[in-house]
């Protein structure tokens, strides 16, 4: 069960839309299922519409109004209880007992009679948009004697509170937690506040052309407003494909300096965060995709966009020198002021092409070693994840024009990869030869060029996938181990089925070389002279051309023949 915590200051606002359609019209028969005394006896289970909903409001505030107390971040306390899709849908009298044990952990009941309980209710209004069943609890945070409930933590307690309820009531525990690692949760509201900033910026650029009436972003009317951040709403997150380049980066880089201008490369806003009074000292980070039509760029720290992604973990992969040091201050304090990279390295060069069989030779070495490594030490395992997501990020970015099964794949793995604890440097987990494929598949050209090494490297980075399903099995974490066997593993077998494979041509026995390759598509005429060629190897042994040369004669000259007289056959 998931806990989600609000806080505001509207009381009528919120119950108005947990009665109302919702926003995309996902909101069916709300009623109460818990609540205060007062409340449960005047609406029990009666579908609530926009009347009852603001009456409803005016209880629940009646204590902040009578005492005029006010409380920083707002008095109005909103969680939703998400269960998810699979597991079903619980009864009223469930939740109802749910939501009231819910409230008591939270200590905003009347703590065994010692203090004045705060007016709540509970509001089920079916499933949500992704069919996931829950409830949404409305707290107000001044008790009915005018004193303040404490939420001191109350993000952390409300997650605490959520496993005990599932260990009272049978819910399925959260695989997560078990397994010491969490990904940070994608809000629609980020998407909209992207698009709402590209759309004014949109407008506001071309309103002159539309004459001195045309009215300001803020004069239009609200449909009209929302019609144009409709058609700027894009099908994906902004952190998720902000996390995608700066993994990729990462795992692909050998070095801090080398990391940012990989960043820049993708095209990438990049700003570090230095220690107090110092500019030489780098702390962390933030990233913004290069804003489009004039809006402002949204900007996401390291830690927001994954925990393996912070700049201390990050570090783990990197060698610590002073030198190294230097040089990465250097590409900060460049990137920050828009200024060229100081010192390129090989992230501007093409790699050499013999690099691919090494790689290849260095994976296939990783994966049988990892087979003696115990699918229960927890920290290799989730370096081994982070890079192998890394070098997956890096194959997106240079061949995905947008994020596709790679993306995907990449972003699944790094769920394995998100503990609460730093893990094994790469260096001592032996998994350095993946950030060296990373490099390689960060260069691979667009257009399918290198595809032969690509899909020998494909086949290594299924096996790790493989392992590290294998590793989430024995540590019991069923949901991730099946999202990376049904989905993860499935789209990396698209990809290789979508390359050219190699095509053997048998040679006939007795050849030097048994076995053709041929991984190049000809057009018809070098197609027939290929097969001319292989049709002169078919030949006998006993029909070979002696190697003693022929014997020439000369030809004997003929004579010509008088004018008017009748050509022969013979000439």
């Amino acid at each position: 069960m998931m806990p989600n915590v609000v806080r505001g200051d509207r009381m009528a606002g919120l119950m108005t839309y947990l009665v109302g359609p919702g926003r995309a019209n996902e909101h069916s028969e709300p009623h109460l299922v818990a609540g205060d005394a007062a409340m449960m006896a005047w609406y029990d289970d009666a579908e609530l519409g926009r009347d009852s909903a603001l009456a409803i409001a005016r209880h629940l505030d009646r204590p902040r109004s009578a005492y005029d107390v006010e409380v920083n971040g707002g008095h109005v306390w909103h969680c939703s209880l998400s269960l998810r899709a699979d597991e079903g849908a619980l009864t009223d009298e469930q939740w109802s007992a749910v939501a009231n044990d819910f409230v008591k952990a939270m200590g905003f009941d009347d703590n065994e009679g010692t203090k004045a309980p705060c007016r709540w209710v509970a509001v089920r209004h079916g499933v949500s948009k992704n069919g996931n069943d829950h409830v949404h609890l409305a707290v107000n945070l001044v008790r009915e004697d005018g004193t303040k409930a404490a939420i001191h933590n109350d993000f952390r307690r409300a997650q605490a509170a959520a496993r005990a309820l599932e260990v009272k009531h049978g819910l399925e525990p959260l695989e997560s937690v078990k397994a010491e690692r969490a990904t940070r949760g994608y809000d629609p509201a980020e998407r909209e506040a992207q698009a709402r900033s590209r759309a004014r910026a949109k407008y506001e650029r071309t309103r002159p052309k539309m004459g001195a009436d045309a009215p300001t972003w803020e004069q239009l009317p609200g449909a009209g407003r929302q019609s144009r951040i409709a058609a700027e709403l894009c099908t994906d997150q902004p952190r998720y494909l902000l996390a995608l380049k700066v993994r990729a980066a990462s795992t692909a880089s050998e070095s801090e300096a080398e990391f940012v201008r990989r960043m820049r490369r993708t095209g990438l806003l990049v700003r570090p965060r230095y220690a107090d009074g110092r500019t030489d000292v780098i702390t962390g980070y933030s990233v913004a995709e290069r804003p489009q039509h004039g809006e402002r760029p949204i900007w996401y720290g390291g830690g927001h966009l994954g925990r393996d992604l912070t700049l201390p973990r990050l570090r783990d992969g990197w060698p610590d020198t002073a030198t190294g040091a230097t040089e990465a201050a250097d590409e900060w304090n460049a990137a920050k002021r828009g200024r060229r990279a100081v010192t390129p390295g090989r992230e501007a060069h093409e790699p050499d092409p013999e690099l691919w069989d090494k790689r290849n030779a260095e994976l296939r070495e990783l994966v049988d070693r990892l087979r003696s490594v115990p699918v229960d030490d927890r920290d290799i395992w989730a370096t081994v994840a982070r890079q192998t997501a890394g070098a997956l990020a890096a194959w997106s970015n240079a061949t995905e024009e947008t994020p596709g099964d790679l993306a995907a794949a990449s972003e699944a793995l790094s769920r394995s990869a998100q503990t609460y604890q730093r893990t094994v440097r790469p260096e001592k987990a032996g998994t350095i030869a993946l950030s060296g494929a990373a490099m390689l598949l960060a260069s691979a050209a667009r257009g399918g060029q290198g595809t032969v090494a690509q899909a020998a490297l494909v086949r290594q980075l299924l096996r790790l996938t493989q392992a590290v399903h294998d590793a989430a099995m024995a540590g019991q974490q069923a949901r991730q181990a099946r999202l990376l066997a049904e989905d993860t593993r499935a789209r990396l077998v698209r990809v290789r089925d979508a390359m050219p494979r190699p095509t053997q041509i048998t040679a006939p026995a007795g050849t030097a070389t048994a076995t053709i390759e041929r991984t190049t598509k000809l057009d018809p005429e070098a197609q027939a002279m290929l097969d001319r060629l292989h049709a002169g190897q078919a030949k006998p042994a006993a029909e070979a051309v002696s190697p003693v040369p022929s014997k020439i004669e000369p030809a004997k000259v003929r004579q010509r023949t008088k004018p008017g007289v009748e050509r022969g056959p013979e000439r």
